[in-house]
């Protein structure tokens, strides 16, 4: 998933006090005014090049939850609208009018319109994560409809994968498709390649190897290999949207949601988080999906090798993925094997925790090396990694134009939401929260303690620990999930675990209440429902050992690698750092 350059702070001393998380990290920043403030600083410091108050923006505009006419409200106040999202707006207007703006009662939040940007090999994929063993027991998905907020994704006509699981050529899966790019109300095509890629990892069916090579090959399908598919696509030709794009996206999958009982949206995209997600417009639309009924699954970003902030990649989960009620996807290295015992990390997984909220994410992990998947012909990806194309004579064994290999969070996200589907196909009375927290319970909890690769082209040596901000509650197990019974109650939330600094200056997780609606509870904290009174069951491995995560665990720097950096009172934050992009890697191994 590619994103931009991180979140500009300043250094701030580390605070002692352990009832006032939000002052306690050096990741933080200096964040109590912007929490206070109703525009985003980016549009109120001085503009590069020294532009003028004057300078017209695009801008977003969230409002209070009144039966204002937001777009007619915004017109008064100098606002050229562009298009109503959700709560709010986009619109084009001065620095001076949008500060103007912001004062007004009615609005809460005022933001630029953000470029966003997205984050592959699924024949053994898919039995890693025990997708094989839920296709023998029956469940594929059928009936349940999977949003796609990527680049797009390619008419079945033209590519038989994402036609009925049966390889007859039906193409009734690919139930909606729009463009809100072009805002063309037909979106059927992915000139850029990762939406096709990303929705055949989770729905792809094999098809086109079995027709194609008979014998020769068979492209084992995805995780949910009947489900529905309901393409919306927010990104251009080159990978990039903006956060109206993906807004616009995301609502209309909200409007959707019962006309085509879409369960499940999964987004491989995202940006650098700005903001608290309590006021980010991105996290705020992914949050309406939730309340809706919506499973919405994120990719956590591929900027675990960024050492900017001095915090060797920790704290670099991106927008929408630090919010705390979704679910965020790392991503593990499969070795291209049907078993989990040789797996390692990737070190360019982002990791937590998220800036200035500071919960702990990802909050699980899937494949997402080299993945084999779909891809659309002549798109920007292939004609850009050529070599990711799959190899040979495709007379005899494939067809080279059908698959290739994309590495990133973006392909390990996809997991997830097919494992989302299979479980809301077995039991669709299942919140998103309790699927949720029923994929972060049965996830494997097995992984090596550490895992170093060194790029050769820069000679530099990187280093993953599987600790709590790198792989969350573990790997995904589709089988595990599907055998559990396991459940919370509708009153209870899986919002992620939040960290934060003791006195002592270790950490520990609390939980936190803050923003779940009224009258419900957590699920971890001191008194959850997994049993002995600790959420993931007995125990959690978290740099190969074996430590309690509930309400009063506390980790000191010499437990978990890395802490003391992520906690350290230096961090020093960048504000043009560009983040790596793992599209063309051919796997870390």
């Amino acid at each position: 998933m590619l994103t931009t350059s991180l979140v500009v702070g300043q250094q701030v001393p580390l605070s002692t006090s352990p009832e006032t998380p939000r002052e306690q990290s050096a990741v933080w920043g200096a964040f109590a005014p912007e929490e206070a403030a109703k525009i985003s600083s980016e549009l109120t410091r001085p503009a590069k090049g020294g532009n003028s108050v004057d300078e017209e923006v695009d801008v977003i505009v969230q409002y209070h939850e009144t039966s204002t006419d937001v777009a007619e409200h915004a017109r008064k106040r100098g606002a050229k609208v562009k298009g109503v999202l959700g709560n709010g707006v986009v619109a084009r207007m001065s620095r001076a009018a949008a500060a103007n703006l912001a004062n007004d009662p009615n609005v809460f939040y005022v933001s630029p319109d953000r470029e966003v940007s997205v984050a592959g090999k699924i024949d053994y994929s898919s039995t890693t994560v025990g997708a094989d063993k839920a296709f023998k027991s029956g469940f594929d998905g059928r009936g349940i409809g999977i949003a796609f907020v990527d680049s797009g994704v390619a008419n079945p006509g033209v590519n038989i994968d994402l036609q009925d699981a049966a390889c007859t050529g039906a193409s009734g899966r690919y139930v909606y498709s729009e463009d809100f790019v072009t805002w063309n109300p037909s979106g059927d095509w992915d000139p850029y390649g990762h939406g096709t890629h990303v929705a055949s990892i989770a729905t792809g069916n094999g098809c086109v190897s079995k027709v194609r090579s008979g014998a020769n090959y068979e492209q084992a399908p995805g995780i949910a290999p009947a489900a529905n598919i309901i393409s919306l696509r927010a990104l251009d030709n080159t990978g990039k949207g903006r956060d109206s794009s993906l807004i616009a996206a995301i609502d209309r999958a909200i409007a959707l949601r019962t006309t085509y009982n879409i369960r499940v949206m999964n987004i491989s995209a995202g940006r650098q988080v700005r903001e608290t997600y309590t006021k980010d417009p991105l996290c705020q639309a992914v949050e309406r999906a939730w309340r809706a009924g919506i499973v919405v699954v994120v990719s956590a970003g591929n900027n675990g090798r960024d050492n900017s902030m001095n915090t060797r990649g920790y704290g670099t989960i991106s927008s929408p993925g630090n919010d705390p009620f979704v679910i965020t996807v790392g991503a593990v290295n499969d070795k291209q094997t049907a078993i989990k015992s040789d797996d390692v990390l990737l070190t360019f997984s982002s990791k937590g925790p998220t800036l200035i909220d500071q919960y702990a994410k990802p909050d699980l992990v899937a494949p997402g090396a080299n993945i084999l998947a779909s891809k659309p012909f002549g798109t920007y990806l292939q004609n850009q990694y050529p070599n990711n194309t799959l190899a040979g004579d495709w007379q005899t064994l494939m067809p080279y134009e059908a698959y290739f290999t994309l590495s990133g969070t973006s392909m390990a996200a996809p997991m997830v939401s097919g494992a989302a589907a299979l479980l809301l196909q077995k039991t669709p009375s299942l919140t998103p929260d309790q699927v949720k927290a029923r994929l972060m319970k049965t996830a494997s909890k097995s992984f090596p303690s550490q895992t170093s690769w060194k790029d050769p082209a820069t000679n530099i040596t990187y280093t993953a620990f599987s600790d709590l901000f790198t792989v969350g509650a573990g790997y995904l197990d589709v089988k595990a999930a599907l055998d559990s019974t396991d459940t919370i109650t509708s009153t209870q939330s899986a919002k992620s675990p939040r960290v934060r600094v003791r006195a002592d200056k270790k950490v520990e997780t609390f939980n936190d209440t803050s923003n779940v609606p009224s009258g419900r509870t957590i699920v971890w904290g001191a008194n959850v429902v997994w049993g002995n009174n600790i959420v993931w069951g007995n125990t959690v491995l978290v740099r190969a050992s074996n430590v309690v995560w509930g309400e009063n665990v506390v980790w000191g720097e010499s437990t978990i690698s890395g802490y003391s950096i992520v906690w350290g009172s230096n961090v020093v934050w960048g504000e043009s750092s560009p983040y790596s992009e793992s599209l063309s890697v051919k796997g870390e191994n």
